[in-house]
């Protein structure tokens, strides 16, 4: 990749009638996705104002991928009865009932399937 100096390209950029605005001080920058962060430090950032548009350029030397849950999936509640049943027809402790119901993402049958096959391979 080319080196970039923001300092030229602002100069060639004058020329076309694109004013750009260096950001001084940034420390860092980062870019959410739906399950992962990308986090910038340090960065050189300047901003291209293009009439009604504005483009932000960011330059970095490197960058780290930070893998995160889902926004769009929401941890599902436990249902005190669940947990109950769970409990009864497995002799699981109530915690084990909890994290059984919460791997199976709610679905009862599936948690006691996960906590039999527990027991089974001990």
């Amino acid at each position: 990749m080319l080196p970039v100096n923001l300092r030229e390209l602002k100069r060639m950029l004058k020329r076309y009638g694109v004013e750009v605005e260096e950001l001084q001080g940034v420390k860092e920058v980062t870019i959410s996705a739906e399950d992962f962060d990308i986090v910038i430090r340090d960065p050189q950032v300047a901003i291209l104002n293009l009439g009604q548009q504005k483009v932000v350029q960011v330059v970095c030397s490197g960058l780290e991928r930070i893998r995160r849950e889902p926004r769009g999936a929401p941890k599902p509640a436990v249902a005190e009865e669940d947990v109950e049943f769970v409990v009864e027809q497995t002799g699981a402790s109530r915690e084990e009932a909890i994290q059984a119901i919460t791997e199976a993402g709610g679905d009862v049958a599936r948690a006691i399937m996960i906590l039999q096959e527990r027991r089974s391979s001990r």
